[in-house]
């Protein structure tokens, strides 16, 4: 147990090499093989519909699901009230409420500008008509991925919004999971998973109505099949393994740091969960007492196999350069448990959601606190956002010009046109003499 968080040391001298060591495990990359069988998957899916999306969950998921059992019944619904916990599923509504506090502050309204005289110039912003939201399952249930990717394209004013979870080996679906989608109004869910899935819902079957943009984190090769329909639909992004990122220092609390590495480690082998820190005695109470807990967790074969596939203690030279890593990581999660955290978040510029000190574990972004935890990973959050409110929302431009206006710039216009030798651009201005 003692080696399984690997550590790295962290200098001048060194720093190309462990950046370069980020770049090998966050170049976002998905194997040639995964796409070969998720184009064979998404071709079947398209050219045989229903019946080839149910031979392929047969064949995947090892399950019997017949056509009349692809979409969960009014019956299902009912049967599941009757199995959930009051006191739990009122959790689950207050998680709810809070998710949707947040994303309402996040709605844009369309608008128009007199600016100048004669032209009126706005945007029309409008929600899209129809998302898919897929939920990952088939060995686990994830009610707060359903509260996660659906509350945005409600708030957002999405009429119709349908879902995708695996059935897996199980008999049935989540009773938790049908709960909150009727807690959220959705009555639209489908018992399948994984790259077909994907395809139901970008190309439509007899059954699935095709959607405009796919949301929700899945496996390899729901991220393959998610970047492989892309402009058929949109997509919210290619989500990898779960990541965190912890910097802490001298007086943070070993125990917390160990448990909130674990939080993400229980998710894949693939995940990652690295603390970065310049301080020895913290690197070493971290490692040294990684033993001592591990063996409580009912996951703990996921935790031990992660934390020595990508575990990792950065020991750097000063706060410059843990500065300088966490923005060449780009985490999906990052936590700051130092002293006066609010006073680096002016230099560390990448990242997906931050917690900021010792009683902000991940954990409460996950459930509770109420922004989304859909985040970028593998080093997109350079460039990436958050999912919002935003990413189901269309805008339209606006142009309106008075005949006065045009008449008075259309010579400059044409112009402009004839200088990229669009000859009747400049014609439709002339035009209108």
């Amino acid at each position: 147990m003692m080696e399984l968080m690997k550590v790295l040391a962290l200098n001048d001298q060194n720093k190309a090499f462990v950046f370069d060591n980020i770049k090998k495990t966050t170049n976002g990359k998905l194997p040639e093989e995964v796409e070969r069988k998720v184009r064979k998957i998404i071709e079947q899916v398209k050219n045989e519909g229903d019946r080839g999306l149910l031979k392929l969950t047969h064949q995947l998921d090892r399950n019997d699901l017949q056509e009349s059992d692809l979409e969960v019944t009014r019956n299902e619904f009912e049967q599941a009230a009757s199995r959930v916990k009051t006191e739990l599923f009122e959790i689950i509504r207050q998680s709810i409420e809070r998710v949707k506090s947040f994303h309402q502050s996040q709605m844009e309204k369309s608008w128009l500008s007199h600016q100048e005289e004669g032209m009126i110039l706005g945007q029309l912003v409008r929600p899209l008509e129809r998302v898919g939201i897929y939920v990952p399952g088939g060995t686990a249930e994830y009610p707060s991925s359903l509260i996660m990717g659906a509350v945005p394209a409600l708030i957002a004013g999405v009429k119709e919004v349908s879902v995708a979870t695996p059935l897996g080996s199980r008999s049935e679906i989540s009773p938790y999971l049908l709960m909150t989608a009727r807690e959220l109004g959705i009555s639209k869910i489908y018992k399948v998973g994984g790259a077909q899935a994907i395809a139901a819902l970008a190309y439509g079957t007899e059954i699935i109505k095709p959607v405009d943009k796919i949301a929700g984190p899945g496996n390899i090769y729901v991220t393959m099949a998610k970047k492989l329909v892309f402009g058929q639909v949109d997509i919210d992004m290619l989500a990898g393994p779960s990541e965190i990122l912890i910097w802490a220092e001298k007086g943070a609390n070993p125990d917390y740091v160990i448990a909130d590495l674990f939080s993400q480690a229980e998710h894949d082998e693939e995940s990652r969960a690295v603390l970065v820190t310049t301080s020895k005695q913290l690197a070493e109470q971290v490692r040294n007492g990684i033993s001592g807990q591990i063996a409580q967790f009912k996951r703990k074969d996921t935790i031990t196999r992660s934390l020595n596939k990508n575990g990792k203690i950065i020991l750097a030279k000063d706060k410059k350069l843990v500065i300088e890593y966490i923005n060449e990581f780009a985490p999906e999660h990052l936590e700051l448990q130092v002293d006066d955290p609010w006073a680096y978040l002016g230099e560390i510029k990448n990242f997906g959601a931050v917690f900021i000190g010792p009683y902000s574990p991940e954990p409460l972004g996950d459930y509770w606190a109420g922004p989304n935890h859909i985040l970028p990973t593998m080093g997109s959050a350079r460039k990436f956002s958050v999912l919002s409110v935003h990413d189901f929302l269309k805008r339209s431009s606006v142009i309106y010009c008075r005949k006065d206006k045009l008449l008075q710039d259309r010579e400059k216009i044409a112009r402009f046109a004839d200088l990229e030798g669009l000859s009747a651009h400049a014609y439709a201005l002339r035009i209108r003499k």
